[in-house]
């Protein structure tokens, strides 16, 4: 490895095609070098942005390749682990989509994979480098917002339209609550540090075995917990922290410059609003970036696959309490 990371990546995802693949680009001391696909026709928007772009024919084969320091895999969920542990036995550090597992038990052969390897593995949850979640959890912990007593958390976009998408499959590890509950419910844990502890309501509807709209409520040690995550309803994203001495409001939390502009506004008990605003910040960009510096550097990473696995840990908690 040089003053930079050699990246490839296991799949032509459009996810990785539109986003993760041009944030590599972007993202200081990385570099796109490789990509694992039989097809020359989804191989072509990578390599228009890559010049020089190694295309490998299998997974395996791109793994072997000795000048590749890094992978990024966006397969999909039910893959995640097989391939995650596969490519850190290959000697890769991983950044692999979430959700990472399906369980949080599945967590403990990746974990061990990277203990033995010694190799970076996380779960690309993007928002927790963006400075809009930062600051808000900044925020919180100054006491902006006083004791908080309840969090409010909406996320929803409509894929009905759309059958095949691997999100409307059972067999392929789909569902809201893995796409988009993660960041319902690993945010908020977040930015307060609590975990829960009990989930008190689950209201799920599914078609063919997927869940696409739930209402979730649970109790954290010091707050009450709301929040709808759906596949099924017009697109809408909002995080609410309501605490004895004010009010913090997320907009745009998720898809920052996709959705909207990102914001953080803060309501004290005068009604008087402050606002912080991030138009231009590149949640992937700076997800890569610290990637690459805990490999360079040895910097420590700010999203561990500790903290991935209590949020997949609430999710298990919520199919328990659906099943009761």
């Amino acid at each position: 490895m040089t003053d930079h990371v050699r990246w490839g990546i296991l799949g032509a995802a459009k996810f990785a095609r539109e986003h993760m693949g041009p944030a590599i680009n972007q993202a200081r001391r990385g570099r796109l070098c490789a990509l694992a696909t039989s097809s020359e026709e989804k191989a072509a928007p990578f390599a228009e942005r890559a010049p020089g772009l190694k295309v490998h024919l299998s997974y395996d084969d791109l793994l072997a390749d000795p000048e590749i320091d890094a992978v990024y895999i966006p397969l999909p969920n039910h893959l995640h682990v097989e391939w995650t542990v596969k490519a850190l036995e290959a000697g890769k550090h991983v950044l692999v989509e979430k959700p990472l597992a399906m369980q949080a038990a599945d967590f403990a052969p990746v974990i061990a994979a990277r203990d033995a390897t010694g190799k970076l593995a996380a779960e690309a949850y993007m928002v927790v480098h963006h400075p809009q979640w930062k600051k808000a959890k900044a925020l919180y912990e100054e006491g902006a917002i006083g004791a908080l007593k309840r969090v409010s958390v909406a996320f929803s976009y409509d894929n009905s339209s759309d059958g095949e998408n691997i999100r409307n499959r059972p067999e392929t590890g789909g569902g809201a609550v893995p796409d988009i509950g993660v960041y319902a419910y690993g945010t908020v844990r977040f930015v307060t540090g609590e975990e829960p502890q009990a989930i008190l309501s689950t209201e799920i509807e599914r078609e063919n075995g997927v869940d696409v709209w739930s209402h979730i409520t649970a109790r954290f040690p010091s707050f009450h917990y709301t929040g709808v995550v759906s596949m099924r309803m017009a697109p809408w994203q909002e995080v609410v922290f309501h605490g004895d001495g004010g009010v913090m409001r997320l907009t745009t939390p998720f898809n920052a410059a996709v959705y909207g502009q990102a914001e953080v506004e803060v309501q004290g008990k005068d009604l008087k609003v402050t606002r912080w605003r991030f138009p231009s910040d590149n949640h992937y960009v700076h997800q890569v970036e610290a990637f690459n510096a805990s490999v360079l550097d040895g910097a420590p990473y700010p999203c561990p696959l500790e903290f991935s696995r209590g949020t997949q840990e609430m999710i298990d908690m919520i199919w328990a309490a659906e099943k009761a």
